[in-house]
């Protein structure tokens, strides 16, 4: 092979540390961009910093682990981890650490694989939305076209499966079995009910299956890596139904219009014609004779292309019962997280991972 031929080397190779990893510095600025409920152990002493520092780590391992010497790769694959993010999966794997060992390095490589296989979602969901911003950036298919953007998801996917691969067979089964997931909830998604299904327990199971999988196994490999495997069940748990009301508050907050940090435009799905809680409550209230939920539909089921006719059906939206009824479908799932963490001891970590299932509803993200 020529020299031209070796000079590129694989995912993983040649990051410049450009980390602050010194808990005293990094503590202020992990804090600031803490997720909603996590204000207590921001502010423990011992625990914020550890949290702090966790995050700076895992940042730079995100970093690593998708770098390649080829530019056009480096630059797709850094896209969205460029992007920003809540971090919320592997706050929540560096979290629930805390209820054993802490934050050890296997913890740091958990952490990053759940948030690499969560990019690597968000490349192929893109595509299949035709979305053209994430993150308020140009989506990776605007910039380089489909096929780029699919084969950087499958490199993000493998590399989490390479990191996965150094923590030994239970890491990489439990990763395959939440990307089984996750592809099964996207497939039934874009497949829809069949004729004998309920709708809404459609769109519930795909949730879980989306969104619910993901937060379950972060809540579950913290657990796991953190030395507290007697937690691993509890936390997976807890994971599992925070990530559905997760989901459903989301939902409603596309048609709610509510001014929130989360940073949803209302009236997305909407116009896009995507399913969402709010409006399989309201179809079927029409269906039973609710004349004031069919009007709304008439409004929903229109042509949504102008803001305006957009804002109306939005406003049509939140004042029907049913986003209400939807926002207690969505409380009901997080009281049931909060719920599910009974068999944990009392402490900063428990009263967080409760307090940030609290947010989720209140949507203090």
């Amino acid at each position: 092979m020529t020299d031209s031929q070796t000079n590129w080397t694989a995912a993983g190779h040649g990051v410049h540390d450009s980390f602050d990893l010194n808990p005293e510095t990094s503590v202020l600025a992990a804090a600031v961009n803490l997720p909603g409920g996590f204000g207590l152990i921001a502010q423990d002493p011992e625990f914020g910093p550890a949290i702090a520092t966790g995050l700076a780590r895992v940042e730079k391992l995100l970093r690593d682990a998708i770098a390649n010497s080829d530019p056009l790769i480096d630059a797709t694959s850094r896209h969205l981890v460029e992007a920003g993010g809540k971090r919320i999966r592997p706050l929540l794997v560096i979290l629930t650490s805390l209820l054993g060992e802490g934050v050890t390095e296997d913890v740091i490589k958990a952490a990053a694989i759940v948030e690499l296989t969560h990019l690597a979602t968000l490349y192929h969901d893109d595509v299949m939305d035709s979305a053209p911003l994430r993150r308020g950036a140009p989506t990776a298919h605007e910039v380089w076209g489909n096929s780029v953007a699919i084969l950087t998801g499958d490199l993000i996917f493998a590399r989490a499966s390479v990191i996965g691969a150094e923590l030994g067979p239970e890491a990489v089964s439990m990763q395959a079995r939440t990307f089984e997931r996750l592809c099964l909830g996207q497939l039934h998604e874009s497949v829809g009910p069949r004729e004998d299904d309920d709708p809404i327990e459609h769109h519930l199971n795909v949730i879980s299956d989306k969104t619910a999988s993901l937060l379950a196994t972060s809540g579950a490999f913290g657990a796991l890596f953190g030395g507290v495997a007697q937690y691993v069940e509890v936390l997976r748990s807890y994971g599992e139904k925070v990530g559905v009301a997760f989901q459903v508050a989301d939902d409603v907050i596309d048609v709610t219009g509510a001014q929130v940090r989360s940073g949803k435009t209302p009236g997305t799905d909407l116009r896009e014609g995507v399913p969402t809680l709010p409006i399989l409550l309201m179809r079927d209230a029409a269906a039973a004779g609710d004349t004031a939920a069919a009007k709304v539909l008439e409004l929903v089921d229109g042509d949504l292309t102008e803001d305006d006719a957009l804002a109306r059906a939005v406003a049509a939206v939140a004042s029907n019962p049913a986003t209400n009824q939807a926002w207690d479908v969505a409380r009901h799932w997080a009281d049931a997280a909060i719920e599910a963490l009974a068999p944990l001891p009392e402490g900063t970590v428990k009263e967080s991972l409760a307090a940030f299932a609290d947010a989720v509803v209140t949507r203090e993200l």
